[in-house]
């Protein structure tokens, strides 16, 4: 039976999903949870776009170091969902490679390297998850950092991201295709 404090309401809200993934670290952390339970915590986050988001947005950016090595059992459940889970793996893999530029400028180093644990922990899930839809969606963001048009132009334009950070962005997406 799966942990209560870590059931996915069917429409989850981001918040609710940050808090699921905090629960869920903490119980994974003290090797409460089988890898069927944690298969099935993290699939049923993921399902949805909130769900992803609040998962990702914690996952990643956990001090502890258990996202540096995804079991099975994460890399299953990620690939459970493979639209919602290639985008936002490709965006995260962008902002945090871009916002490091930002802290860097602003000489905040300890953030800078918050935003480069980011980029690698996705850049890797990334490589374990194999999934076909994130190089359709590198090639896109890719095209729109090198262009200034297409499919992701807005979503470069709402962040403002300037050449310097487009350029950065063309190049880690290059590294993962």
């Amino acid at each position: 039976m799966i942990n209560p404090a870590l059931v996915v309401p069917d429409a989850v809200t981001f918040e609710q999903a940050i808090a699921l993934t905090q629960a869920l670290l903490t119980e994974l952390e003290q090797g409460n949870l089988s890898e069927a339970e944690i298969q099935a915590a993290i699939a049923a986050l993921v399902q949805s776009k909130n769900g992803g988001r609040g998962f990702f947005v914690t996952y990643l950016t956990d001090e502890r170091s258990l996202a540096d090595q995804p079991s099975e059992a994460v890399v299953s459940a990620l690939q459970s969902s493979p639209t919602i889970v290639a985008e936002l793996l490709v965006k995260n893999l962008v902002m945090s490679s871009a916002m490091a530029i930002t802290h860097r400028r602003h000489q905040n180093e300890p953030m800078a390297q918050g935003s480069d644990r980011v980029r690698q922990r996705s850049a890797h899930l990334i490589q374990k998850i194999q999934l076909p839809e994130v190089a359709e969606i590198a090639q896109q963001l890719q095209a729109s950092a090198a262009t200034g048009t297409g499919e992701y132009q807005e979503f470069l334009d709402r962040w403002g991201y300037d050449a310097e950070q487009r350029h950065t962005i063309e190049a880690v997406v290059k590294d993962i295709l």
